[in-house]
C-alpha cells in the first residue's frame, strides 16, 4: 500500500460504555467484541451494543485469549498473578500458576493459536509499581499438552506478541527496550534469531500490537497515544498522533530519571485518547479498528487503509 494519511480526530469514534480498564479487545467473525474488565472478567459487547460481563473475581485482567469452547484465560496481573480461566458460566478458576516450580508473578499478556499452544507473556520478574525499565527479565512460556516451559527470555519488558500469518515469526514488543522485535519459530517452539523490526523515540512507551495482510505491523503507545504502522523493510508511519505534549514531557522525565511509576504511566492520557493499550481488527473487510486503554471507559474505533490480518480465534464460539 502507499504511504497511509494521518487519521484524525474526525476518524475516531467510540464504543461501549461503562467499561472498566478495557485493557485488551478481541473481535471476532460474529461481531462480538471481548474486552478485559477491572472487575474481575470480561465484557462482552453483542453487535446490537449491548453488554454483559462475563465472570467477577479479585482478578486484574490484562491480555484476554478466546478459547474454542468460549472460555477465556486471562493474564492476571493482580498480586495472585498467574493465568486463569473463565468459563462460559462465568466460574473463574486459576489454569496455571508455576512454570518449572517457580510461581508466576503478574502475567501480561497470553494468546492462543489454532494448533492449541497457548504463548504466555511475563514483562518483568518484578511486579511492582516502580517499573524495571532497565531490567531485562521478561520471558514467555509456551503451554501445549499440558507442559509448561520457557521459550523466550531476557526481554525488556514484553508485552503483547503476535504469530506472522505464516507460522514462522513471532513479533514482540519489549516497552522499555523501546522496540519491536521479531524471533524465528523454531521447530520445538522456542523463540529463536531476536532481530529488532523498528525502535521508538522519546515519549513513545509501545504496547499493544497487531498484524495486517500485507506483512505490516502496527504498534500502539501508551502516554503518547500514538499507532504507528511498520512496513515490512521496517520503515515506520504514524497513522495516528493523539499526545498531549506536557503529559509527555512529564512521563520521559520520569523514564529517563528511572522513578516512572504503574501509577503515573496508567493516568497519562491524550487530548481525547485515554490512554491506547491494544488493537484489533475485524468486520466483514477486517478493516474496522477497536483499540483498547487504561484511563476511559469505551473503546475507540477507527477504519484502516489496510485490512487486519485475521487471529485464530475468530471463529470461535
Amino acid at each position: 500500500m502507499e504511504t497511509p494519511v494521518q487519521i484524525g480526530d474526525a476518524g475516531l469514534s467510540f464504543v461501549g460504555t461503562d467499561l472498566h480498564r478495557p485493557e485488551c479487545v478481541l473481535a471476532t467473525a460474529s461481531g462480538r467484541l471481548f474486552v478485559s474488565d477491572r472487575r474481575g472478567g470480561v465484557t462482552v459487547i453483542e453487535p446490537d451494543g449491548h453488554q454483559h460481563r462475563l465472570g467477577t473475581s479479585s482478578l486484574m485482567p490484562n491480555g484476554i485469549a478466546l478459547q474454542r469452547d468460549g472460555s477465556f484465560l486471562v493474564a492476571n496481573l493482580s498480586p495472585e498473578g498467574g493465568v486463569w480461566r473463565i468459563g462460559t458460566d462465568g466460574t473463574v478458576l486459576p489454569w496455571l500458576m508455576e512454570v518449572d516450580g517457580v510461581k508466576l508473578p503478574g502475567v501480561n499478556f497470553l494468546q492462543s493459536d489454532a494448533e492449541g499452544r497457548t504463548w504466555i507473556g511475563v514483562s518483568a520478574t518484578h511486579t511492582g509499581d516502580h517499573y524495571p525499565i532497565d531490567d531485562a527479565t521478561g520471558y514467555i512460556i509456551l503451554h501445549h499438552q499440558g507442559a509448561s516451559r520457557v521459550i523466550a527470555d531476557g526481554l525488556r519488558y514484553t508485552n503483547e506478541f503476535r504469530m506472522s500469518a505464516d507460522g514462522r515469526f513471532m513479533y514482540v514488543v519489549e516497552t522499555f527496550g523501546r522496540r519491536l522485535s521479531r524471533f524465528r519459530i523454531a521447530s520445538d517452539g522456542r523463540l529463536i534469531e531476536r532481530a529488532t523490526v523498528a525502535e521508538f523515540d522519546a515519549g513513545d512507551i509501545p504496547d499493544g500490537m497487531a498484524l495486517d495482510v500485507e506483512g505490516g505491523a502496527w504498534v500502539v503507545c501508551v502516554v503518547s497515544n500514538r499507532v504507528y504502522r511498520i512496513t515490512p523493510d521496517g520503515k515506520r508511519h504514524t497513522l495516528i498522533d493523539d499526545s498531549d505534549p506536557a503529559t509527555l514531557e512529564r512521563i520521559e522525565a520520569a523514564y529517563v530519571s528511572r522513578t516512572l511509576t504503574r501509577p503515573m504511566l496508567s493516568a497519562a492520557s491524550g487530548r481525547r485518547l485515554k490512554n491506547i493499550t491494544s488493537i484489533a481488527f475485524g468486520g466483514p473487510d477486517m478493516r474496522t479498528a477497536w483499540m483498547g486503554c487504561l484511563g476511559g471507559n469505551t473503546l475507540t474505533r477507527f477504519r484502516s487503509p489496510v485490512a487486519g490480518l485475521k487471529p485464530a480465534h475468530w471463529h470461535w464460539a
